[in-house]
């Protein structure tokens, strides 16, 4: 990390108010402002989910009162600034960049965007339609992962707040109007609702012009809803999403963990995850089983919290602060057996492709590290990494005021030196009673999309604990070791505690 001045500016209050800042000064010519709105799509009314986001999106792709986007686009060009919004289930992010010598022109964009968007009606049609056209069918064409991931957390969230992605479903845009957006702004993008970020080289009479502006919002506290009882499944239950011709499995699982960044566990819970399944790193158990060993797929991991953009990120993004947390494995697409069959002679005649047997693997480890725990060795390994890997989060100022600000949600100072720091004093023992206590196998939710013609025989391998033996080419087979053939027999029957298994036609979806 950077060795930078921090100034951190908080009021005793527990609640948030415009005057709350945190301030990141630097000699960095770059300027970034952050406004983070605590409201999100938990706060998006029942029956017009996706509102939150369809406020914040339209907020940063529609013009001022000055101002249309396309004169701010052209006036942004030379400065090399820009401006984004990004929303979450309990925040909204608004991130601001410009250089120092841009300032002042740029404050008066800037000014403009947050305290009187004109909220276009070609604006409002253009971002509801592409938000109607992503949630129906973009989605769940392009990326079998992100949809796995959103059809995992509708069936995890059920009856809560969470349940819907933040782009909504495609009964909740459908309702909404442009007035909804307008009367969703006053409502809920307010003074007193709202966290003021800064990094780079600026004054303090600066700092002070945004105050004084932020305070010309709307002064209202909103009600924020409450996000709901997250119920534990009983037993394991799977979601198997059809689609013709799929050459891949995407699978994603869950069940609800009770703790969060500011929990006595969470240091020593990152070290078993981090062991067990660390975004996108190859020195992970599940990584060396799966994809390494046997060539599987392109990579196994495991979280216990939301990973934003996981597919096209190393590392995590800020401004998804959350309540409520899961335990989650993703396994990256396995080849069903349309896939193998076509390009493996030796395999004809298979129904199934890997995907049960993917899933055994995982959660036959899962188990594994909750009776038995890490080694020394490996807690050591692991342990020393995730002390040098955190660092890594924040090499930038923005990046750092991002952790910062959601440090804030949590009621911590800074969560990355805090991390360290708790993490330089776990012991084994820490961390082996934490796996004991917060990993299971028995009881959570599985969405995997799949091919039409594997559903059914997969579903009733699924239901039925059929014996589901690892299949590979002849050419992998050749190069393996006699221990990894031992491992698959052992894998091949683990006994999952699966109770239910439904067949969802991808239609049914986010509705």
């Amino acid at each position: 990390m950077n060795r930078l001045f921090i100034l951190i500016t908080l009021l005793t209050s527990s609640v948030v108010f415009a005057q709350d800042v945190i301030e990141l000064p630097s000699s960095s010519t770059k300027v970034i402002v952050k406004l983070a709105f605590k409201n999100g799509s938990i706060c998006d009314p029942v029956g017009k989910e996706g509102l939150t986001n369809l406020t914040a999106a339209l907020i940063a792709e529609t013009g001022s009162d000055q101002y249309t986007k396309s004169e701010i686009n052209d006036l942004l060009y030379p400065m090399a600034a820009n401006y984004s919004a990004f929303t979450d289930k309990e925040m909204t992010t608004f991130t601001f960049a410009v250089h120092s010598d841009f300032l002042d022109e740029f404050y008066d964009i800037f000014r403009g965007v947050i305290l009187n968007p004109s909220f276009a009606q070609s604006d409002f049609e253009r971002i509801k339609s592409n938000l109607e056209v992503y949630v129906r069918e973009i989605i769940k064409a392009n990326s079998d992962e992100d949809f796995s991931k959103m059809a995992l957390e509708e069936q995890l969230f059920e009856g809560t707040r969470y349940a819907h992605m933040k782009e909504g479903t495609i009964s909740g845009l459908a309702s909404i109007t442009h007035e909804d957006v307008v009367a969703h702004y006053k409502k809920y993008f307010t003074s007193k609702n709202v966290l003021i970020g800064i990094a780079g080289k600026y004054d303090q009479s600066f700092l002070s012009r945004i105050k004084s502006d932020i305070n010309q919002l709307p002064g209202l506290m909103p009600n924020l809803p409450q996000l709901g009882k997250v119920d534990m499944p009983n037993g394991i239950e799977v979601q198997l999403v059809p689609k013709p011709n799929n050459l891949g499995t995407a699978i994603f699982t869950g069940y609800p963990i009770e703790i969060d960044r500011s929990s006595p566990d969470w240091p020593a819970m990152l070290v078993v995850n981090s062991y067990l399944g660390e975004h996108r790193k190859s020195y992970s158990k599940l990584y060396k089983l799966i994809r390494e060993q046997r060539s599987m797929n392109y990579g196994d991991y495991t979280y216990i919290e939301w990973y934003e953009a996981g597919g096209s990120n190393q590392l995590p993004l800020t401004g998804f602060p959350r309540s409520q947390n899961y335990f989650a494995i993703w396994i990256r697409p396995v080849q069903t057996a349309i896939s193998l069959t076509s390009q493996y002679p030796e395999l004809a005649g298979i129904k199934i492709g890997h995907a049960h047997f993917a899933m055994r693997m995982a959660l036959n480890e899962v188990e594994r590290v909750k009776n038995e725990g890490l080694t020394k060795e490996e807690f050591d390994l692991t342990k020393q990494f995730l002390m040098s890997y955190m660092n890594l989060f924040v090499q930038t100022p923005g990046k750092q005021l991002g952790f910062l600000m959601d440090s804030k949600f949590y009621g911590m100072d800074n969560y990355i030196s805090n991390m360290t720091n708790a993490i330089s004093k776990l012991t084994l023992d820490d961390v082996n009673k934490a796996a004991a206590k917060y990993l299971q196998v028995d009881n959570m939710y599985i969405t995997m999309i799949t091919d039409q013609a594997e559903a059914q025989p997969l579903k009733q391998s699924l239901l039925t604990n059929a014996v589901s033996p690892m299949t590979y080419s002849n050419v992998v087979r050749e190069s393996l070791g006699e221990e990894i053939f031992k491992l698959d027999k052992q894998v091949e029957s683990y006994s999952m505690n699966v109770k239910k298994v439904d067949i969802v036609d991808p239609k049914e979806l986010f509705k």
